[in-house]
């Protein structure tokens, strides 16, 4: 280390000296989950109305602390706020009209770093919070590889802010950024990194979803698992099974991946590439989870351009895309990331590994839901409707749609005709809603009686 210690010392700057190097019309980046900056974000946010105007602060899936720059400018007399991909603190603070969505597929954002047609879209200040430097004047991006080098290549002024308590997350490859590479260094106040707390009890429904799909699964197969409680509750029953010699390419390592492979189910044996290692473009779980990454040689934190190329998951044999969707409607486009006009997520990667794994040799993409949901009124609907809620964002196109999955059972709707696809669908609705479903198939002249055709 001592041979960069001259270079680490000219570029170690205040925190405050480094919210200075922000000017109005600025596009400033945050990174992304839990390599957000806390102690730039907090000094940044001292300026709101000195002057400074139309500063446009981008995150991908915001976590906790809320963001400085949001509290204190909620006049956005200075900030704006947007995000690639929405959380609770997202979709909450675009309630009052504080956060604006950027809609994108995930396997897109490191080419969208890279590509000069979209130079003005890259920052002009990049800073996310990293490892410390090592020996070789490297600092890890840790938690969060998924593009933070292309921004950090891609910006005019690029600060990292070192955290001693960031898990170091082996690559892979990009997951790093050198000291050559960047202009300042920050050393933060070492703030306890953002964790999940763990899963709460599934639901009976949930548990039945998660039986239909691990039934699916093969020894040998590469298994990408999607946020939530339904994908962690199928890892933990894949680590409870009869499986073996599983693999694992996600966009995000969840907590389920370390019980499947405390459990021995995870070898990464069977993958065409990266024999032997989990790769994954970011985390966000428990702390347990984090401390099983840090300094882990069997798994390889990627760029998300890596991960997420519909090309790359499609070599692997049998692999198998386990995600959540909001609804459905009978002409099966998918909403996965709104409800109506609210953003409650964002495209990330559903689409990019439904295509992949629809491409894989055995490979299958279920996409999962419980058939029904209840309002604030406590009202139950169907999440199966005759159209996609007014404002509802369609996530996974018909054409590419395969395997769906409620407590009713599995359907596979690739290829069907329009109408074999609203039998389809009505057989794994709510049994209180399919009568509707029905008539409302007949009105739309999905459903006829000269339908009766086997496909």
């Amino acid at each position: 280390m001592s041979t960069y210690l001259d270079e680490y010392r000219s570029k170690l700057i205040s925190v405050e000296k480094a919210a200075s190097l922000v000017e109005s019309n600025n596009i400033i980046d945050y990174g992304m989950f839990a390599t957000k900056p806390v102690d730039f974000d907090v000094a940044l946010s001292k300026r709101a109305g000195d002057g400074l105007e139309n500063v446009s602060i981008r995150g991908t899936g915001t976590v906790l602390p809320i963001p400085e720059v949001i509290k204190n400018d909620p006049q956005q007399l200075s900030f704006q706020y947007f995000s690639w991909y929405y959380t609770l603190i997202d979709r909450t603070a675009g309630d009052y009209g504080l956060c604006c969505h950027n809609p994108f597929n995930y396997h897109e954002a490191t080419l969208l770093a890279a590509n000069t047609d979209f130079s003005h879209m890259w920052p002009a200040v990049w800073c996310a919070q990293t490892t410390p430097m090592d020996e070789h004047g490297c600092f890890n991006f840790g938690l969060g590889n998924s593009h933070n080098r292309g921004l950090a290549l891609a910006s005019k002024i690029a600060i990292v802010e070192v955290n001693e308590n960031m898990p170091r997350c082996l690559g892979g490859y990009d997951e790093y950024v050198h000291i050559s590479e960047i202009d300042y260094i920050i050393e933060g106040s070492n703030s306890p990194i953002f964790a999940t707390p763990p899963s709460g009890k599934p639901t009976d429904e949930e548990r039945k979803i998660a039986e239909y799909i691990v039934e699916e699964v093969v020894d040998g197969a590469v298994v990408q698992l999607g946020i939530g409680a339904l994908p962690n509750l199928i890892g933990h029953m894949i680590a409870n099974s009869d499986l073996k010699d599983l693999g694992v390419q996600s966009e995000m390592f969840c907590d389920a991946y370390v019980a499947m492979y405390e459990a021995g189910k995870i070898t990464n044996a069977k993958k065409a590439r990266d024999l032997y290692k989990s790769t994954y473009a970011f985390s966000l779980g428990t702390q347990e989870t984090y401390d099983f990454l840090n300094n882990n040689p069997r798994c390889a934190s990627c760029n998300v351009n890596y991960t997420n190329e519909p090309s790359l998951i499609a070599v692997n044999d049998n692999f198998i895309a386990i995600n959540n969707i909001l609804e459905i409607d009978l002409l099966s486009q998918v909403c996965s990331e709104t409800s109506g006009l609210r953003q409650i997520s964002g495209t990330g990667g559903q689409l990019d590994f439904v295509v992949g794994a629809f491409h894989s040799k055995g490979g299958k993409a279920f996409l999962a839901f419980s058939s029904t949901f209840k309002d604030k009124e406590g009202k139950v609907h169907s999440r199966i409707k005759p159209m996609l809620s007014p404002g509802g964002v369609v996530t996974v196109p018909r054409t590419q749609v395969q395997w769906l999955v409620t407590e009713f059972g599995k359907v596979n709707l690739k290829a069907l005709s329009i109408w074999g696809r609203a039998d389809a669908l009505v057989s794994i609705a709510h049994p209180d809603f399919r009568d509707d479903l029905i008539k409302s198939a007949k009105e739309m002249k999905l459903w006829t009686r000269t339908n009766r055709i086997p496909f």
